[in-house]
């Protein structure tokens, strides 16, 4: 007995020292990538799975029903309808994708060393796509059906940049036009992000803007005057710049549609190659989230990491994973809306009545430099799951997000965006939580791209010139 209990604390002995000298590969790992031929080959569509929330998708209503054949192709409007769960990524549109995806998962161990947590922090991190963010998952598939449907170009509104850079891209891989109408707050404070659309043919002018300031003759609305005519120093807003993109799909100075970046289910759907990659990368390492934070603006990013795993939750096989989305404190759609209901998504009135979260369509945010995060409303697929309780959200101020910024940039290396900086403030407080019950929980974040173009938020940060903006 005596010898038997004496050879088991030396093989225990043995052991911890294997491991602690010779870690397992998963330990030992930073980052975990899947080879090419693992691309999902269809995108989930979560439309499929929703009733199990209890809640079902309000349809959207209103007269701006008749303007949606006139401003999007028919590939996309079928899309956007749909109720199958898998939908095929056409071959062509998958050697696009093949230029930077598969994406990178993360282990960021440096960070948690630095916090001294427990919890094991990953990212699937975007930011290696040509434009730096996750808005090419649907923006090359946006201007390849616009293109197959007999399209010469596309049209839109960007707030930061990372859409319409995203945009440009996809419309000059597949050979058509972009014209891009970016906030004009945006506009000034991000010249990198205009010169990086430029670079790849877009067309893009201030919103709102009337000559000189707007170059483009063909590209001059009534709706930019309008909101000049209130305010001629007007900043601009997502709603204000939806309504000059579609005015300008309407008018259609050459065969062209319009292209929204987030919130319709369409977009979000073609995002989920993202999750669902993240879900086969865990499956690699023995591993599965307990907690996912994402940046929610329309709800792009955040959902299409997300959906692949609340599936799971919706089915009954994870019911405590938790997900939160992370927005502006500025701009709290999802934390203080004016109303849940339904609202035009663009400031003149040319969409749907949509149901969701939001702060009315004339909102004009502040000035914050997650220009992505500024928009009035959100994805009503991710309104739905938060109304019904399977989803959380927070929100976080201007300063806190940068502090987690210069964080991460100290620890992991990476320079993240402004918007994506949001998931990382929600990730590092649940760290640090974990730091003091001892929880050795698994937190996902889903890094939508870098911040290499977005310098001058960090410059501010850094001389404590930063606003906390309300």
């Amino acid at each position: 007995m005596e010898l038997g209990r004496k050879v088991e604390r030396v093989q225990k002995v043995f052991k911890e020292a294997k491991k602690k000298f010779n870690p397992p590969r998963e330990e030992r790992m930073i980052k975990v990538e899947l080879p090419e031929d693992e691309i999902p080959t269809s995108w989930y569509n979560i439309q499929a799975d929703l009733h199990k929330c209890g809640m079902k998708l309000p349809f959207p209503t209103g007269p701006g029903m008749a303007n949606l054949p006139l401003i999007f192709p028919p590939s996309l409007l079928s899309q956007e309808l749909t109720k199958d769960r898998w939908v095929k990524i056409p071959e062509e549109l998958m050697e696009i994708y093949r230029i930077w995806r598969p994406t990178p998962l993360y282990r960021c161990k440096r960070l948690e060393e630095y916090l001294k947590t427990p919890a094991r922090i990953y990212c699937k991190s975007e930011y290696v796509s040509p434009p730096g963010s996750h808005k090419p998952n649907t923006a090359v598939a946006q201007a390849y059906f616009n293109m197959k449907d007999g399209f010469e170009g596309v049209t839109t509104e960007t707030g930061a940049g990372q859409w319409g850079s995203g945009l440009c891209f996809g419309a000059a891989l597949v050979g058509i036009k972009c014209d891009v109408f970016m906030v004009r707050v945006s506009y000034y404070q991000k010249p990198g992000r205009r010169v990086m659309m430029e670079s790849w043919g877009g067309r893009v002018v201030p919103s709102p803007s009337a000559p000189p300031e707007r170059i483009y003759e063909d590209m001059v609305t009534e709706t930019a005057k309008k909101a000049l005519a209130e305010d001629p120093n007007h900043p601009g807003s997502l709603g204000w710049a939806i309504s000059e993109a579609i005015e300008h799909a309407l008018k259609k100075p050459y065969p062209l549609n319009y292209s929204l970046g987030s919130v319709l289910n369409h977009v979000l759907m073609h995002q989920t190659i993202v999750g669902l990659e993240a879900y086969k990368q865990y499956e690699l390492i023995d591993e599965y989230p307990d907690i996912i934070f994402g940046c929610t603006g329309g709800g792009s990013n955040h959902c299409g990491q997300a959906f692949p795993f609340i599936k799971d939750k919706l089915d009954g096989k994870k019911p405590d994973l938790r997900i939160v989305a992370c927005e502006a404190l500025s701009c709290p759609r999802l934390t203080r809306p004016k109303y849940i209901g339904y609202d035009t998504g663009d400031t003149i009135g040319y969409t749907p009545h949509i149901w969701m979260h939001s702060l009315g369509c004339d909102f004009v945010p502040a000035k914050i430099h997650a220009g992505g995060l500024r928009y009035h409303g959100m994805a009503p697929l991710l309104c739905v799951l938060i109304y019904s309780g399977y989803h959380e959200a927070q929100a976080f101020p201007q300063t806190e997000i940068f502090e987690a910024g210069r964080i991460l940039s100290m620890t992991e290396g990476f320079l993240t965006a402004p918007e994506t900086c949001h998931c990382w403030t929600g990730a590092i407080r649940e760290a640090r939580r974990c730091a003091e019950t001892g929880e050795e929980k698994v937190i996902h974040v889903a890094d939508s791209g870098h911040g290499w173009v977005d310098v001058r938020g960090y410059d501010e940060y850094l001389k404590g010139k930063l606003e906390v903006l309300l």
